[in-house]
């Protein structure tokens, strides 16, 4: 076999390989065999069928794509390891000429991971804005568990307070012309807690149970459907009836049936503990998502499009799988946002998280940062005790579907990156001024 590398524009590689005559005839007449194995043709027995015959049934070309299959992998695992190349994607055919009795030419093109001019990756200090717990954390989170227990009592003598459930026909237009999802009957609002167009809620304060009247609101400028993002609105609506929560009283027959507690202190200790871990994983969070912003924006990179592209194009199947998964049509949701506004998004997302995996993959590669079969392990454990099974049954998953396999390490080498960096890097923990 001869081959010969040439570096192309950017990432590319170009591969011409010439592959022995007889190489390629042996590989062709075990591809031949193999697939005549599987034939059933009339007059002859199963794996019997003449080489002439299945040649003529499935035809030569297909039988030498078959024999190339066979060849290709190690050719190119030799390439590949000689030159130390680290791919981005598997080797591409342009062409071949395959001709039984005479060497086979093939070109292919190989394209490579950008290189990544890393900036200073240690002994960095990182300002990072620290999350704090409010000082009425509890109560809250108190007040919240008494909101999920609530019941509901019909008002009858007085207009709607807004702190009030009720329930509306409602209907809205823009310009005259109905809003498409925008009605609905005797549909359940919570006053305190809408989740309709700001504005919608707080006009249906000091309403009466049967009043109809008009409202007006402005959809939102980043409102999901483009088309009426932005635009005013104007909503008739009914009031069919009213009621107030019933909150249930805090004591420790409350608390006993939450859980493992016997008395409202027992309740506040756990949410005091569960609201400190929560503060730990917000700044933990904080501080991976900061030492990794740092280092990505200060790193020098020329991403290809065709990588970016191809990111892209694997989060538009995700953005249209999770919307079918929901009942949605996906052709409806490209004509009310556009394809190439969704594009454009999309490509800024892939951009973001190409160069976040090379900057990432770079720093492995630097400190020799590996996966083990320890580490699989130790993530398959905790993924056993997380969901309460056994550990031979996320085994089991994985072997029928590897890419959950694959996904699984992505996710362990990730996680030991950006551990190597929280311990080799300094955080500065500062006010946050949002909170």
């Amino acid at each position: 076999m001869n081959a010969n590398l040439e570096k192309l524009e950017n990432n590319l590689f170009k591969l011409s390989v010439e592959i022995d005559a007889e190489v390629a005839s042996q590989e062709y007449n075990k591809a031949c065999k193999k697939m005549g194995e599987n034939l059933s043709i009339p007059g002859f027995r199963k794996g019997k069928t003449p080489r002439p015959i299945v040649e003529k049934h499935l035809g030569s070309d297909r039988i030498k794509q078959k024999a190339l299959d066979a060849i290709l992998p190690g050719i190119f695992a030799d390439i590949i390891s000689e030159h130390q190349l680290d791919l981005v994607a598997e080797p591409v055919i342009e062409s071949y000429d395959f001709e039984l009795g005479k060497p086979v030419s093939l070109t292919a093109k190989i394209e490579v991971k950008p290189e990544v001019n890393l900036p200073a990756y240690k002994g960095q200090s990182i300002e990072v804005a620290e999350y704090k717990i409010p000082e009425d954390a509890i109560e809250k989170e108190l007040d919240s568990i008494k909101n999920r227990f609530a019941g509901m009592e019909q008002v009858i003598d007085r207009s709607t307070e807004s702190s009030d459930i009720v329930f509306i026909d409602f209907n809205g237009k823009i310009n005259g012309e109905s809003i498409k999802g925008g009605s609905g009957k005797n549909h359940q609002l919570d006053l305190a807690d809408s989740h309709f167009i700001p504005g919608f809620a707080e006009q249906l304060a000091g309403r009466n149970i049967g009043d109809e009247f008009t409202i007006k609101v402005t959809f939102p400028e980043d409102y999901t459907e483009k088309a009426i993002a932005g635009k005013e609105a104007e909503f008739t609506v009914k009031i069919n009836e009213i009621k107030k929560k019933t909150l249930p009283e805090l004591n420790d027959e409350f608390a006993q049936k939450l859980g493992p507690f016997q008395t409202v202190e027992d309740l506040k200790n756990d949410l005091a503990k569960y609201i400190e871990q929560s503060r730990e994983n917000e700044n933990r969070v904080r501080s991976e998502k900061a030492i990794i912003d740092k280092i990505v924006e200060e790193t020098k990179l020329d991403i290809p499009d065709t990588m970016i592209n191809r990111e892209a194009k694997y989060l538009m199947e995700e953005v249209e799988n999770r919307f079918k998964s929901q009942g949605m049509s996906w052709e409806q949701v490209i004509e009310q946002q556009g394809h190439e506004n969704i594009w454009s998004n999309l490509r800024e997302e892939a951009a973001k998280r190409v160069k976040t995996s090379l900057v990432l993959g770079a720093i492995a590669k630097q400190e020799n940062i590996t996966l083990t079969d320890e580490d699989f392990a130790a993530k398959v454990k905790e993924l056993a005790g997380v969901y309460n099974t056994e550990e031979n049954k996320i085994y089991e998953q994985m072997t029928q579907n590897p890419s959950l396999a694959q996904s699984l390490s992505q996710q362990i080498m990730s996680q030991k990156i950006i551990n190597y960096l929280l311990e080799n890097n300094e955080v500065k923990y500062i006010e946050d001024n949002s909170q």
